[in-house]
């Protein structure tokens, strides 16, 4: 736990137990931030679980063109801003391009690397010069092993603040499949490893 005890805000790391990184998918409004964190950070508070409230001020990979991203960076930025001071909480929120690292870090307590992104070099460069804490998504495409290479980038810009993420490895076309020898692997590198369980065993049109 001695890489999320650095997390600003973070509490219960002394309890033992695993950590959580949850809500909504993006930021829609500051009413719904503020219902899911609110309840959300009742449940880890009322069982000692270390917590880390997760939306994106955009969404940019989405499937189709026309489907929902956002209400505007700044103005989302600034309601995940409002979670964290708020609820003394830290944040997560996603990134896609290096130009975003800086402005996201002003909001943010940690950096998500999407899945598909998780080689983008600039990208990773960036997000470690924020010095924030960065969690990297596995590939669908990658074997676990491969994430090493994510983590040696993210720690040759002086940042040794990296978590990782198991999201599944694609099965055929659309399915998603977790090959759960995956965790160990990636923990051997000396980072905390989380289940994304939301994406991980999936397909399409299911939840």
């Amino acid at each position: 736990m001695s890489i999320l005890s650095s997390i600003p805000k973070i509490k219960h790391t002394e309890s033992g137990m695993f950590f959580l990184m949850a809500g909504p998918c993006v930021v829609e409004s500051k009413d719904l931030c503020f219902e899911v964190a609110e309840k959300v950070i009742a449940i880890t508070n009322k069982f000692n679980i270390p917590y880390i409230f997760k939306a994106s001020y955009r969404k940019a990979n989405r499937s189709k063109g026309d489907s929902f991203t956002g209400i505007g960076d700044y103005k989302a930025l600034e309601i995940l801003k409002g979670v964290a001071n708020h609820f003394s909480v830290p944040t997560v929120t996603d990134i896609h391009e290096s130009s975003e690292a800086a402005v996201a870090a002003i909001a943010a307590d940690v950096l998500q690397i999407p899945a598909f992104l998780c080689r983008q070099t600039d990208l990773l460069m960036a997000s470690a010069k924020t010095g924030k804490h960065v969690n990297v998504k596995k590939g669908q495409f990658l074997s676990p092993d491969a994430m090493k290479f994510a983590v040696e980038k993210i720690r040759s810009a002086g940042n040794q603040n990296v978590i990782l993420t198991e999201r599944g490895t694609t099965f055929g076309y659309q399915d998603l499949v977790v090959d759960f020898r995956g965790i160990p692997v990636m923990k051997e590198f000396g980072v905390p490893v989380v289940m994304d369980v939301t994406h991980s065993l999936q397909q399409p049109n299911q939840s």
